[in-house]
C-alpha cells in the first residue's frame, strides 16, 4: 500500500524562476499638471425659477387638525 505524502512544491532547477540580472527600472512619476481656472461663460449661470414659489401653487400647505 502508497502512502499519499500530499502535495509539494517541484525542486529541480528547471522549475525555478530564474533571478534577474538587472533591477528594473523605478517607476515614473506623473507629470504635474497646473490647473487652470475657468472663465465664466458670456451669459452667466443658469439662474432656476423660484421652486418654492412653483411647489406652493401646486400643493397648497394643509392646516393641521387639532
Amino acid at each position: 500500500m502508497e502512502v499519499d505524502e500530499g502535495c509539494r512544491t517541484p525542486r529541480r532547477s528547471e522549475y525555478q524562476i530564474p533571478t534577474p540580472l538587472v533591477c528594473p527600472p523605478p517607476p515614473k512619476k506623473k507629470p504635474f499638471y497646473v490647473k487652470q481656472r475657468r472663465v465664466p461663460p458670456k451669459e452667466g449661470y443658469f439662474q432656476p425659477p423660484d421652486l418654492e414659489g412653483i411647489l406652493m401653487d401646486i400643493a397648497p400647505r394643509r392646516e393641521a387638525c387639532a
